[in-house]
Parts: C-alpha cells; sequence; structure tokens
C-alpha cells in the first residue's frame, strides 16, 4: 500500500519546554490545523500538552 500526501508524518512538541518529542501521522484531509495532543512528558513526569510543528 502507497504512501500519500493525505497523512503525512508530524512531530509533537511538549509545551513543557524540555525537548520531549513524539512522532506521529495525521490525516491532513480530516485535520488541516495544527495537532494539539494531551501526552506524557517523561521529563517532567506529567500529562502536558504536545503541539505539532513544522
Amino acid at each position: 500500500m502507497a504512501r500519500t500526501t493525505a497523512r503525512p508524518v508530524v512531530r509533537l512538541q511538549s509545551t513543557a519546554g524540555t525537548g520531549v518529542t513524539y512522532v506521529t501521522r495525521k490525516n491532513r484531509l480530516n485535520d488541516p490545523d495544527r495537532l494539539v495532543l494531551r501526552k506524557y512528558d517523561a521529563v517532567t513526569g506529567k500529562h502536558v500538552l504536545f503541539r505539532e510543528e513544522r
């Protein structure tokens, strides 16, 4: 199955300023804006917001 540009790979950067990142895919047709997810930051030891960086 070929990969398309509709689901690009995006990096999620921690808003806590620790430098922790996650890598995921998103559907550009359903979520055209920047992705914001609440995920675990191992440096701070708690869940924080992670924003898509471009």
